[in-house]
């Protein structure tokens, strides 16, 4: 993408800095602050969000922050006084606040040959046996055993292409080739690992990859005793699939930045659209919805972009986005049907369709579907999560806390983690413990992707704390990206059956407006 702010030219392609015609030298670190925050400018940016991206969750000192963003303004000719450009919002992060014009990105180079060509569409993976640190036999049936596993398991992903273990296994050894394993099997990535255990202990290292270019993408290491062997393998596959399930669409999205709108086919515009959605503002959920929709005029049958297109609707309704919010309704129900019938076993399409039902205030038609995309795919975060903020509106606030936890511990970076910490305050509200509901609230609203609805919450369990101050302060941020936010919005989102809950939250709205 190319971007134009006044007599600076920012070209993320060429990684390019140029104001007035002349480059601008710039850090590496100092370029990927300013992408995020112009990629972003529709939203305030958190700290915990640069420090994920740009420090990838590395623990730095405030100066260290406060530096790149003094070199981030000084490089498009801002300052902290000014603050015309990029402005501070104390104690919480930063935004960037200049009128930029998009400009048509320049045609790349072409790949060179041996780059390509993948697997045609969706992304793909092969996950090779893991090598031995040692002969015993308990390293070779578990080198053997947990790819087996693995593959198992992502095989259940719809939008993931996995090479059979019969081709992938033809790779062993302790040194792989990518190159040599991308030009045999046609993958954008390879899942590899080693395994050493004895009497003591018992040791992995997972490791993903990219195979062009061969840069990781993820690595971890387990560690445990020799006879926990079996809850050692259901960790990785655990961490591996929520991984995967966050990693490959960032980094498909990135790659379709890269090329010109025109090009894209339809799993570049799908990943594209995805990055756009989570957003959660209405330029970019509309810009989702039109990427989904060329993905579905490049391929009709392409159930994931029905369901993505489902969930745009949903978020237009849910959040207020349109004027007609019953019309946004029925098309996140039409979306999902269509979604399903290419693909009824797809988590995803099961998901929106669950979803769906919310907006109709039914929650207990949308517990199937949310059960049946468990069913389908067990480590699938968002689903749990969505059962669970169906459980506690319908009173069941100790199962409601209990799915959410496990959603968190699933999917610990999930973009919609603002989410799973509202729905723990919920539960605590329905449970009438007003100082749990605050604290949970409280990091809801400060997590990144965090919208308007998300703010009130955190404003109604800070005046049930006895907090009311901190309460308004919540309410009236809220109010700044949602005029007019009250009382009915609340309860149309969130459709609380417990009569108690539903007069406290009242009563919480009536402090508010004094």
């Amino acid at each position: 993408m190319i971007y134009r702010f006044g007599p600076v030219r920012f070209d993320t392609a060429r990684r390019e800095l140029t104001a007035g015609g002349r480059p601008v030298p710039v850090e590496p670190q100092v370029f990927d602050l300013l992408q995020m925050l112009i990629e972003n400018r529709e939203r305030l940016v958190t700290k915990d969000e640069i420090l994920e991206r740009i420090w990838r969750g590395r623990i730095v000192s405030e100066a260290a922050l406060s530096s790149r963003v003094k070199s981030a303004r000084q490089a498009i000719g801002d300052d902290g006084r000014a603050q015309r450009l990029i402005r501070t919002h104390a104690k919480h992060g930063f935004r960037f606040v200049g009128e930029v014009e998009l400009l048509a990105a320049e045609p790349a180079p072409a790949p060179a040959p041996e780059a390509e060509p993948l697997q045609a569409g969706r992304p793909s993976i092969a996950v090779l046996p893991f090598t031995t640190i040692g002969a015993g036999p308990a390293s070779l049936a578990m080198a053997e055993a947990l790819p087996h596993d693995l593959i198992a398991e992502l095989a259940r992903l719809r939008w993931l292409f996995v090479i059979a273990r019969g081709s992938s296994f033809r790779f062993r050894g302790p040194v792989i080739d990518l190159a040599e394993v991308r030009a045999a099997l046609k993958v954008g990535y390879c899942l590899t690992g080693s395994v050493e255990v004895d009497e003591i202990a018992l040791s992995l290292t997972v490791e993903l990859c990219e195979t062009v270019g061969g840069g990781v993408v993820w690595s971890e290491r387990f560690a445990g005793r020799p006879g926990a062997v079996h809850e050692i393998r259901q960790e990785i596959v655990r961490q591996v699939i929520a991984t995967l399930e966050l990693q490959i669409p960032l980094i498909e999205a990135r790659r379709a930045r890269l090329a010109s709108p025109d090009s894209l086919d339809a799993w570049s515009a799908f990943h594209l659209g995805l990055s756009e959605l989570f957003r959660f503002a209405p330029q970019a959920n509309a810009r989702a919805a039109r990427l989904f929709e060329q993905a579905l005029e490049l391929e009709p049958g392409f159930a994931r972009a029905h369901a993505a297109l489902s969930f745009a609707h949903f978020e237009n309704a849910f959040l207020g986005f349109v004027d007609d919010v019953g019309a946004a309704a029925e098309m996140a129900r039409r979306a999902a049907e269509a979604g399903l019938a290419l693909d009824p076993l797809d988590p995803f399409c099961n998901l929106v369709m669950g979803r769906s039902f919310w907006l109709a205030d039914q929650l207990e038609a949308s517990l199937p579907w949310l059960d049946r995309a468990m069913a389908l795919s067990p480590n699938y975060a968002q689903a749990r999560y969505a059962r669970a903020w169906t459980e506690t509106l319908m009173g069941d606030g100790r199962q409601g806390r209990a799915d959410v936890d496990a959603a968190l511990a699933l999917s610990p970076l999930d973009p919609l983690a603002y989410g799973m910490l509202g729905v723990r305050a919920f539960s605590h509200m329905v449970l009438d413990e007003p100082a749990e509901a605050a604290a949970f609230a409280e990091r809801a609203a400060h997590s990144p992707g965090a919208h308007a609805l998300i703010e009130m919450i955190a404003a109604v369990a800070h005046v049930l704390a006895g907090d009311v101050e901190r309460g308004r302060r919540w309410a009236a941020s809220a109010r700044a990206r949602h005029p007019g936010l009250g009382l009915a919005d609340f309860q149309r989102a969130f459709p609380f059956r417990d009569a108690e809950a539903r007069a406290r939250i009242a009563r919480a709205f009536e402090e508010l407006a004094r």
